[in-house]
């Protein structure tokens, strides 16, 4: 009972805020993105810089952690991607989509404010590494599968440069990046800057999470239900358990670590699912349900995980 009152209920009742504000039309499309802007731009980037800075880092890249969720993410996307083709008959374009729903989490709007509050700081370098690599690897396999799907090979080529270029212009990974040249440089942070850097970082969680319940307003679960069903359990359920099978009995990662790690993989789909079947114009309604139904479950089965992580 404290795990639901203490951590989810804050968590998830800032989301539903979120929700509410934007149906009861109280927060408009205009200032959603004023405050999206800002707690991607400045709060969340000015709250990982700190942490990064501070933290103390391992010696090295923590390969087995990364090969945890990596192996695991890439076989719950293929299996993703599998039940869509076979067992629903969608094209490989909309199988595409089914298999990023299945296996991308919301690793920022809810990821960050979610791992902190159950972690603290001490998850900030395991927490680092796995956004690090997220849209670094899930991107330009979605995005090969989607080209492919359409038969347009001749984009590929641009696949690599046009993802480094978001990546470089990602304002969470320059404040993570930067946070981890000051802790690698041995040099602290002046007082005045880690008192600024700690104002600021204060508002990335409440803000974060009102803006991703204001934005998943007009999402809805209409249609191909059947299928949304199965895209969610396998968010919720399967990717936490295969990455769970491999942190604990392959590569028997250190218990926070692992629990990162499980963690990360158990949040519902990020709303750039949706995006990007927006623009694909492919399976854009079982994307747009598989994230309103899966967030909506997730306060349940995030409940039930960390009863089962036990005390952090």
């Amino acid at each position: 009972m404290s795990i639901l009152l203490d951590i989810v209920i804050p968590v998830f009742g800032l989301v539903g805020i979120g929700y509410v504000a934007a149906l009861l039309r109280l927060f408009d499309a205009e200032r959603l993105k004023g405050l999206s802007y800002f707690a991607f731009g400045f709060a969340i980037p000015a709250l990982l810089l700190r942490s990064m800075a501070r933290m103390e880092l391992e010696g090295q890249v923590a390969w087995p952690f990364l090969l945890s969720y990596y192996i695991g993410t890439f076989a719950v996307f293929a299996i993703g991607l599998a039940v869509a083709r076979i067992a629903f008959g969608r094209t490989l374009r909309e199988a595409a989509i089914a298999g990023m729903a299945s296996s991308y989490s919301n690793t920022v709007l809810l990821g960050i404010p979610l791992l902190l509050t159950v972690f603290g700081e001490r998850a900030s370098l395991p927490v680092f590494l796995l956004i690090a690599f997220h849209s670094l690897l899930i991107f330009p396999t979605v995005t090969t599968v989607l080209e492919l799907g359409r038969g347009a090979s001749e984009h590929l080529r641009h696949i690599p440069l046009s993802t480094l270029r978001g990546l470089v212009r990602n304002p969470i990974l320059v404040g993570l990046g930067v946070g981890l040249l000051i802790n690698m440089a041995g040099v602290a942070l002046p007082e005045t800057v880690d008192s600024l850097l700690q104002t600021l970082g204060r508002a990335a969680v409440p803000c974060a999470l009102f803006a991703m319940g204001a934005s998943l307003h007009g999402y809805g679960v209409v249609g191909e239900k059947a299928q949304i069903g199965a895209l969610v359990s396998l968010k919720l359920l399967v990717h936490p358990f295969a990455v769970w099978l491999l942190a604990s009995q392959v590569f028997a990662l250190d218990p926070l670590w692992m629990n990162v790690a499980v963690v990360m993989a158990a949040l519902p789909a990020g709303v750039n699912v949706y995006v990007m079947a927006e623009n694909y114009g492919a399976a854009a309604q079982a994307a747009a349900g598989t994230v309103l139904l899966g967030t909506a479950t997730a306060v349940a089965s995030i409940s039930g995980l960390l009863f089962v992580l036990g005390p952090q």
